[in-house]
């Protein structure tokens, strides 16, 4: 009753009867269990310096420590010998290696407390003897000459392994073969005899390798007498060994036993002895050999590796030659040491009254015996108790508290034994839950959880388990309860969190605990790093941005991992590495960047990967191996080479490059190119260079670094392979020809001594050549006719000979200014600013050159706004190419003006035509300068304006078009307009408005022609109340005396420039009025070539004229020019016009800016004067 009451916390099984498995509190008693020991045999080895017995064992309480040895108490001796401080704590004890041999023997370690007794099985310890061989005097060993001998070694047993080995007293080893040959046993065996076998020093030297000692035989004398005939008439030079029948050496006798355990390697060895030498033969009776079976030695002995049962059966040897044969018989038996059948035996928990069996499966060759224990001591029946053993099994009947213990199975034969503790605890408890309260548990969200419940009990335990103190039991295919008690949710859900119930039943008694479930968000790389390329020297750019569970925050952390090694991230020292804002920066990539990088997020429940590949890209690795090969002929050669790593990037091409040590020696130059995935060229070389080669790659991150260069490469001279190109034929003066071509580069010149040969003849006039020889690279042909056509030839030569045919090119000889003049001029007015002239080309004889286009001058003589003002405004047009008419724009209306056309060609113009007069009709006028509004009344506006810059012809008066305006949508309501006689009007009051209303002016100046664009102005009437307030005190303000005094003097002024205007009669002067410097093209011209002199047309030859370059009449920029030099008109140019929104003539013509303007919004123009309506 006091055991059962001291073993309340005894050692318990969680649903599972195998009680190594168990883990224990500290506070529970339980029996001794051995954990750890030292395996038998231990083999002390000279150069061990000490030897440790190990013995640990667990149990509560602690267990105590016991030897015995040679099944005798053992008490180790007091130190140095040994030490025994640590047998209070785990009976492990370690002996020196002095005086070692007393401690040879047996060893068991016992461990023990108040509950039973573990033990070990038996641990030998041997301490072998240092090997020697006795001092012996052997006797000389005489043998005759073909008779089989034996040498015997006989060596010392020790530390196995052992070699043995035959030499001389020189350490020479002893030459073996078929005849001569090392059995297993040592001894050194002879077929037989022959008389080269006499020697003094035959010694057998025994090599014990792990104990690193080799010991020595006494050297035996062996002297091999000749054999004689019987018959002395012989010659003794051609006499014979006799044949000698085969007998085996060894083994002796017929047959032989031999007895092996499983698993260890069989030998069986036969050695003949015979003349001539026997050979050995093999066979296994009734059976084949196995394929395991292995020849050595040869064929005398033959070996099995991890003999099996299978190997078991008779094996016969046979020594056969011509004289006979000799046999021998090998009875090979198989056995094994005992070994469990399945697992040993396992722990038992019972409670009282029961039946324990515990059984002992064993198997072993030969049947092994079994002994029983009980806490170490022999185990005998009782019957009385109903306590036996019954061949393999021990049985218990009715067992009760005083049974539990630690009963050991042994089972041994020759060849071993096992040994098995059973821990039997026999007992009735309640439920004891070990596991702590209030556990917490914590899951991510859709994994699976378990939470624990440890109990111990005598019957077992049912655990089971509920919810928010809800006496229901959970049930659902997701919980499920473990058989070790645990409580297993699948796919959790966020509904799973809260406190959970574990209920511990047996027939003694019930036990509770709480466990708390908090299921959690799970951790999602929602922006992970994606498979990118990067230029190697830029910086790569890796994202990875996660969500996670916010009260996991403490232990979320991103790792950058590369190729499987986490990147070093130093806050202290300069990185390429940067990590911040859910990126890794890696800067100034190189090669060894690319790899496999690995974004982990992770808290302590969960982690999210994403693995994303780098890849540098950098420019190819310089080609390698570059080799000249000649083909048909020495300027024509093969280059070859290996590539070079392409870094990523596929090669687009390789560039091939030369230098050449003559003319520009250390210059690379580029030769050739091949495609990518060729590495291959063909080169055609020109002759007595000296050159070298290099290559280099390109891909699409740019050129590589070149190759090596090859070895020099030397080509003979040749003649040229071309002649010159680019031949060009002017002609300077009137009677010469210049003829200059691109001479031949020096590389291109192919040997020493070149020149040129030059020649010429009149095109369909000559059929004989005119050729001279030059080495520079011009000639002049003087004394030609003007402008006559020639055929050239330029052809090079060297020292080695001419260069190909050459091509014969056409050319002109020098020209002179045209003799004629264009005829029949005539005008067509299209507007009344732009005009259209005509004319019949001039003869293409009097051209005398190459026909370059026509000059169109004209002269405005006077405006008949001042036609007693004699005006002198000149100005030229060009347009280029053969024509008969072009489009003149920019003159100005209401004008008289005079015109010529001459013809021009390289060298200058030819003479003008015969004038035409012609005069300009009436324009528009421009756009008034000023509209002003005042004495605003609640009907009526006064309305003052300024007179046109510009009438461009006889001023009649004004129109006026007024808009009321809704001031919230800003839409023109009505719309008035009226006509207003007099060209001197400058003011008008405007009656008949609506009151306390917005409106919007247009004015317009008129002249026959038509009106001009208006100007804007809005005002507003005003109310009653306004009207009457400013009646009382606009004439006593200062602000409305000062603002008529400012009208008045405005008026003074723009009378004073319009009439300054007039009588200039000019375009040019003054400003635009607001709001329309589009229509002022000329000035923006004029400002342009200003800023950009360089556009500003040039001279041809000692005549000041413009030219064209596209288009019949279109002029080109900076055309414009005065006939009398004055730059300030000369530069004016219409390339404004064709920019903007002008409108041109079918033939191209500009004509749009010139034809008047349109007017825009709902207003239209009157063109006469009727009477005005208020």
């Amino acid at each position: 009753m006091r055991l059962a009451v001291s073993l309340q916390v005894v050692l318990l099984l969680f649903l599972s009867s195998r009680a190594v498995s168990l883990s224990f509190p500290l506070e529970v008693e339980q029996l001794p269990t051995i954990t750890s020991h030292t395996s038998g045999p231990v083999i002390v080895l000279p150069y061990d310096n000490t030897v440790t017995i190990k013995c640990e064992a667990r149990g509560n309480p602690p267990p105590e420590y016991r030897w015995t040895k040679d099944d005798l108490d053992f008490i180790p001796p007091k130190p140095p010998i040994i030490k025994s401080d640590q047998l209070e704590k785990d009976g492990t004890f370690v002996l020196q290696n002095k005086s070692l041999g007393r401690f040879q023997g047996k060893y068991r370690c016992f461990a023990s407390n108040k509950l039973g007794t573990a033990m070990t099985e038996a641990i030998e310890l041997i301490v072998p003897s240092m090997p020697k061989f006795p001092k012996e005097t052997i006797e000389p060993l005489i043998v005759e000459e073909g008779e089989p001998f034996v040498l015997k070694c006989n060596p010392p047993e020790g530390v196995p392994p052992r070699k043995i080995h035959w030499m001389s007293t020189g350490l020479q080893h002893i030459e073996q073969d078929e005849r001569v040959s090392t059995g297993t046993d040592g001894s050194l065996y002879f077929s037989h005899a022959l008389q080269k076998d006499s020697r003094e020093d035959y010694c057998c030297f025994a090599d014990f390798v792990r104990i690193r000692t080799i010991v020595q035989k006494t050297a035996v004398a062996v002297k091999v007498e000749p054999w004689t005939p019987d018959y002395e008439s012989l010659d003794s030079s051609t006499v014979t060994l006799p044949t000698r029948t085969p007998r085996l050496l060894l083994p002796s006798g017929v047959q032989t036993e031999r007895v092996l355990v499983k698993g260890t390697e069989l030998q069986l060895e036969c050695i003949p002895g015979g003349y001539p030498i026997p050979k050995i033969e093999w066979m296994k009776m009734g059976d084949n050999l196995s394929t395991r079976a292995k020849l050595d030695n040869f064929g005398k002995l033959l070996t099995i590796a991890a003999v099996e049962e299978r190997d078991e059966g008779k094996y016969m040897c046979l020594a056969k030659s011509p004289a006979g044969q000799a046999v021998h018989y090998f009875d090979v038996i198989v056995e094994e040491p005992p070994r469990w059948l399945s697992a040993p035996p396992e722990s038992h928990l019972n409670v009282i009254g029961s039946d324990v069996h515990i059984k002992c499966s064993v198997s072993g060759n030969p049947q092994p015996d079994i002994v029983w224990r009980k806490n170490g001591h022999i185990f005998e029946d009782d019957l009385l108790n109903n306590k036996r053993v019954l061949d393999d099994t021990l049985m218990l009947h009715n067992a009760l508290p005083e049974d539990s213990g630690v009963y050991q199975c042994e089972a041994s034969n020759r060849h071993g034994g096992v040994l098995a503790n059973i821990n039997v605890m026999v007992m009735n408890m309640a439920p004891l839950i070990l596991t702590k309260a209030y556990q917490e548990y914590a899951v991510i969200r859709n994994e699976n959880v378990s939470m624990y419940c440890r109990v111990f009990g005598s019957p077992p335990p049912t655990v089971s388990w509920a919810k928010n103190q809800t006496p229901e039991t959970i049930e659902g295919e997701r919980f499920r309860t473990l058989y070790n008690g645990a409580l297993q949710i699948s796919s959790t859900e966020k509904e799973d969190s809260g406190e959970y119930i574990c209920v511990a039943d047996n027939s003694e008694g019930k036990s509770y605990i709480t466990a708390v479930l908090a299921v959690k968000d799970p951790t999602h790389i929602v922006n992970g790093p994606q498979d990118m390329q990067v230029i190697s020297g830029t910086t790569a750019q890796l994202t990875c941005q996660a969500e996670y569970d916010r009260s996991l925050q403490d232990s979320f952390e991103v790792v950058w991992i590369k190729d499987g090694e986490r990147i070093p991230l130093s806050l202290e020292e300069p990185s390429r590495y940067v990590v911040g804002d859910g990126m890794l920066q890696i800067m100034n990539v190189n090669l060894g960047d690319e790899g496999m990088y690995t974004c982990t997020a992770r808290t302590r429940l969960d982690v999210d990967n994403v693995t994303a590949l780098l890849t540098v890209l950098d420019v190819p690795d310089a080609p390698q191996n570059v080799v000249v090969t000649e083909l048909k002929d020495p300027r024509n050669i093969s280059l070859h080479w290996e590539p070079g790593s392409d870094h990523n990037s596929s090669v687009i091409e390789f560039v091939v490059e030369y230098e050449e040590s003559q003319w520009e020696p250390g210059k690379w130059k580029e030769l050739h190119k091949v495609p990518g995935n060729q590495a291959t060229a063909e080169l055609a070389l020109h002759g007595h260079l000296n050159y070298q080669f290099r290559v280099y790659a390109v891909n699409a991150v740019g050129p590589g670094p070149p190759s090596e260069p090859t070895e020099r490469y030397k080509t003979p001279p040749a003649a040229p392979d071309r002649n010159p190109e680019n031949v060009k034929i002017q002609g300077h003066l009137p009677h010469q020809m210049d003829i200059g071509w691109d001479p031949l580069l020096p590389v291109e010149q192919n040997g020493p001594g070149l020149e040129y040969k030059v020649s010429y003849r009149k095109l369909d006039v000559d059929d004989t050549w005119t050729e001279h020889m030059v080495k520079r690279h011009s000639f002049v042909v003087r004394n030609t006719s003007t402008f006559i056509p020639y055929e050239i030839k330029i052809q090079s030569r060297n020292s080695h000979g001419w260069g190909p045919e050459p091509k014969t090119v056409t050319g002109y000889s020098g020209e002179d200014v045209p003799t004629a003049a264009p005829r029949d001029i005539a005008v067509e007015l299209m507007n009344t600013t732009v005009l259209k002239v005509s004319w019949t080309p001039v003869p293409p004889a009097t051209v005398r050159g190459h026909l370059r286009g026509y000059h169109v001058h004209w002269l405005r003589k006077r405006s008949f706004l001042n036609p007693d003002k004699i005006l002198d405004e000149r100005q030229t047009l060009s347009f280029p190419g053969k024509r008969t008419h072009a489009i003149v724009p920019v003159l100005q209306p209401y004008s008289e003006y005079m015109l010529t056309v001459n013809v021009f060609n390289k060298k200058g113009n030819g003479p003008s035509s015969d004038p035409v007069t012609f005069n300009t009709p009436e324009g528009v006028p421009e756009q008034v300068p000023i509209l002003t509004t005042s004495n605003a009344q609640k009907d009526s506006v006064r309305l003052v304006w300024g007179p046109p810059l510009v009438a461009n012809g006889i001023l009649i008066g004004y129109l006026l078009q007024y808009h009321l305006i809704n001031e919230t949508t800003m839409e023109v309501l009505n719309t008035r307009k009226m006509n207003i006689a007099g060209p001197d009007t400058t003011h008008w009051q405007l009656e008949g408005l609506e009151e306390g209303s917005r409106y919007l002016f247009h004015l317009s100046a008129c002249t026959r022609a038509g009106c001009g664009p208006p100007l804007a102005q809005e005002s507003s009437t005003g109310t009653s109340a306004r009207v009457a307030g400013q009646q009382r005190s606009v004439s006593t303000k200062g602000w409305f005396i000062g603002t008529m005094c400012a009208v008045a003097l405005l008026t003074l002024i723009i009378l004073t420039v319009c009439f300054m205007r007039r009588n200039k009669g000019g375009k040019y002067a003054g400003m635009p009025p607001p709001g329309r410097q589009d229509m002022l093209a000329m000035d923006k011209v004029k400002e342009k070539e200003d800023l950009h002199p360089e556009e500003v047309s040039q001279a041809i030859n000692e005549d000041n004229f413009c030219e064209y370059s596209d288009g019949d009449e279109k002029p080109l920029r900076g055309s414009l020019c005065s006939l009398n030099g004055d730059d300030a008109v000369s530069r004016d140019s219409l390339v404004d016009y064709a920019d903007g929104g002008g409108e041109f003539s079918e033939d191209g013509s500009f004509i749009g800016e010139y034809s008047g303007h349109k007017q825009e919004g709902p207003v239209t123009e009157s063109n006469g004067f009727g009477p005005v309506t208020a």
